[in-house]
């Protein structure tokens, strides 16, 4: 089970037409990622450790 410890916040480059993704903190520093059209958990959580989300981050050219 992974803790997150910040709450979901939508990503900045989510669409109006519903195709958005909200982020949280992991407490091991690392990101849990979902579809925000499925908040509390009904949906699937892809969670990242701190060096793949950095990682992840890197490829659109964005530092964490």
């Amino acid at each position: 089970m992974t803790d997150i410890t910040g709450p979901f916040r939508k990503s900045s480059y989510s669409t109006q037409e519903g195709e958005c993704v909200e982020v949280a903190l992991t407490a091991d520093h690392g990101r849990a990622v979902r579809d925000s059209k499925q908040p509390g958990g009904g949906g699937p959580l892809l969670v990242l450790s701190r060096d793949s989300w950095g990682a992840f981050l890197r490829q659109f050219g964005r530092e964490s």
